[in-house]
Parts: structure tokens; sequence; C-alpha cells
């Protein structure tokens, strides 16, 4: 009975703590494709999804993964329709599987989604994301972008930085400490708070 009470004061503190100036994370991409181009068993329509894309040379991206999966991962991967999707080139399935071993070693790994896909597919996808980011030659990029539940783009339009930010770079430990984690935060709260209301309105 004791858990009981103590939950709802965890997810309190949790929510409240480290997020500042609370409200709704702006869209700045409308309706994001879904994944059907590319696969049929994962989508984004009704999850928060971390999406990513690691290229070739997946060996050479691990810190960029240990990173999102210590800051990002870990905290959070336990709240529901929560996920991350990375996007890899075919032929890199032994280097994912070598990853994916890895990173279970330091947490359950079963909400990383790994999705192979052609370059032009990649290529595609990335576009119509409507970034002022671009994928490096091996179709690679160290940011990774928060998409709604309804397949939009949030992130930052005042960021003191860059002003718009559309994603994180997962190479800076600091901007997943400093910025990423708030916004994950307000975007977890927004939609908890949104089921609460539903909850009460019915």
């Amino acid at each position: 009975m004791v858990v009981l009470f103590i939950l709802p004061i965890v997810a309190y503190l949790f929510f409240a703590s480290g997020v500042h100036n609370f409200g709704r994370l702006p869209t700045l991409t409308k309706s994001v494709s879904e994944l059907t181009a590319i696969t049929t068993d994962i989508r984004l329509e009704d999850n928060i999804t971390i999406l990513g894309f690691l290229g070739h040379q997946v060996e050479l991206k691990k810190g960029n993964a240990f990173n999102l999966n210590q800051k990002i991962y870990k905290p959070f991967h336990e709240f529901k329709d929560f996920q991350f999707v990375i996007i890899v080139p075919l032929g890199e399935e032994a280097a994912v599987e070598a990853l994916k071993n890895e990173l279970a070693n330091l947490a359950d790994i079963k909400k990383w989604k790994f999705v192979f896909a052609t370059e032009p597919q990649i290529k595609t996808f990335f576009t119509q994301l409507k970034t002022d980011l671009n994928l490096a030659s091996d179709l690679s990029t160290p940011y990774v972008f928060v998409i709604d539940k309804d397949r939009n783009l949030r992130g930052r339009t005042k960021d003191e930085d860059v002003g718009t930010k559309y994603g994180f770079n997962t190479s800076s430990v600091a901007d997943l400490n400093n910025k990423m984690e708030d916004d994950v935060k307000i975007i977890l709260a927004e939609y908890r708070m949104a089921l609460k209301k539903n909850n009460a309105d019915r």
C-alpha cells in the first residue's frame, strides 16, 4: 500500500524537476511521414519517438548511442508509448547487432528499434522532416529528433543558441543534459496531463 502513495509523489517530482516555464513543446514540422515506405513493423503514430540516423560505420557512432542511452533512454524508457527509432542503411545489420548487445549490458533495450533502409529511402525520409540540418555523406547525423504521437516534429523556436532548434546533438552531453532532457520531460508531461484531463472529463 505504501508504494501506491509513493508513486504519484515520485512522478510529480520527476516531471517538476528541471522543467521550467512548462508549456507545449512547439511543433516545427507537421505530419512527418509514417515509416510504411520502409517498414510495416514499426509505427510513429501513437508513439512518442526519438528518431535518429546512424548511417554507415555504426561502430564509429557507438559513443553517440551510449550518450543517448544513458542521458535519455534510461530515465524515460519505462513510459508507455515511448520509443527510440534509429534508421540505418542496409548492410549494417551485423554492426547494429553488436551495438545492441553492448547497449543491452546497460539497460533493457526493448524500446530501441532499428529500421534498415536503402540510401534513397533514408534521404527521402530525412528531407521531409524539413529541418535546417543535413545528413553526412554516410547517411548519418549526430542529431536526434522528437516526434509526437501525431507524427509532428517538436523542438524549440527560441533556443538561446540557435534560434529554431530542430534536433539534439548526441555528441554533446551538455545538449542532452541541459536541453533534450527538459524537452522530453515536457512532452511526456504534456501527454500525461492530457490523459488525466480526459479521464476527469469522463
